[in-house]
């Protein structure tokens, strides 16, 4: 399903802006103009409005709550512009991903002064841990397209996270659940051995 609004906000995720393709590669990254698909299991199938999908905002927060898809399309959407750099050293530029900012999402809920970090939860329990403020940034989403289409399900359908500024791994696919923690907690990945916060221009790999 296309999606066009060229009315939409726009925002343009800082790392694009760096200069050219080679000052925004970040460190033992090379280039691709493809969307490798890497995921843990298989690939969800889901149909999002069939009345059993919902997203659940809890943790710390004030006032906990559901939403369900239809409710979620509805809200104010934007897109953002931005470079994706993946764990196993691949990075492609200027991608536009379209969804619902969740800083959007997050106040809704009130979050508590103790909300310091947020766990992402997927499908098939899949989690990933993001700090709050990197979670909050202006060009993080929850989104449900990529230029200017639905995703699709190997790449996160019905709605993933984007996090540009950490690595790939960090924009979790699926999601389903958003956590609000007063402390950090590794999530999937991380309890294998992957780096706890992920930033790319540091190679935040693995470790903590």
């Amino acid at each position: 399903m296309s999606d066009d609004h060229p009315s939409r906000p726009r925002i343009i995720s800082p790392d694009t802006l760096r200069g050219d393709p080679q000052d925004r590669t970040p460190p033992g990254q090379k280039l691709t103009s493809k969307w490798p698909v890497l995921h843990h299991g298989k690939v969800p199938q889901i149909d999002p409005y069939d009345g059993g999908w919902r997203l659940k905002i809890f943790g710390q927060v004030e006032e906990p709550y559901e939403m369900d898809y239809e409710q979620l399309r509805a809200m104010p959407a934007i897109d953002v512009v931005c470079d994706m750099h993946c764990v196993t050293h691949w990075t492609r530029l200027n991608n536009t991903f379209t969804g619902v900012p969740t800083k959007s999402i997050l106040e809704r809920a009130k979050p508590k002064a103790s909300a310091r970090f947020v766990m992402c939860h997927s499908e098939a329990g899949f989690t990933v841990n993001v700090p709050l403020k990197e979670f909050l940034a202006e060009d993080s989403i929850l989104a449900y397209q990529w230029e200017g289409k639905d995703l699709t399900p190997e790449h996160g359908w019905p709605l993933r996270g984007l996090v540009p500024r950490l690595y790939l791994w960090k924009s979790a696919k699926w999601i389903r659940g958003i956590e609000l923690r007063a402390t950090d907690a590794p999530g999937f990945w991380e309890q294998g051995g992957y780096h706890m916060h992920g930033d790319p221009w540091s190679e935040e790999r693995f470790g903590w």
